[in-house]
């Protein structure tokens, strides 16, 4: 028994319109509650150092980690982050929400990743 394959001519031409790979660095974070615990939910906002506006505005997952692709460095990048909490016992809030926030800078040499934690406290 013979087995035939045919193949479109498209399957083994590479497209020509390919473009080279994007050259990045990589922001990659995890956002911390005040008890140590990943913090799912926190809005984090990254820009360049000297830039008043964020050029990236981001959310927490729920393992409390980020990530943003950012221009090959050199450059200097300010992360803060902003999130509000409520202490829950026996399935039910208690009290008031806290909001929080935090702050750290990053720098990005190159095309590498950068791993950060984002504290956050009251």
């Amino acid at each position: 028994m013979a087995i035939i394959v045919i193949l479109a001519p498209s399957a083994l031409v590479h497209a020509s319109g390919d473009k080279s790979p994007k050259h990045y660095g990589l922001i990659f974070g995890t956002a911390y509650g005040p008890d140590d615990r990943p913090l799912y939910g926190a809005k984090v906002t990254i820009h360049p150092v000297g830039k008043k506006h964020p050029q990236w505005e981001l959310v927490s997952d729920h393992r409390g980690e980020f990530a943003q692709r950012v221009p090959p460095g050199p450059q200097d990048y300010l992360i803060q982050g902003r999130a509000e909490i409520v202490t829950i016992e026996n399935g039910k809030p208690q009290g008031a929400r806290k909001k929080m926030q935090a702050e750290t800078k990053v720098h990005v040499e190159a095309e590498e990743r950068q791993d950060i934690g984002l504290h956050f406290h009251e």
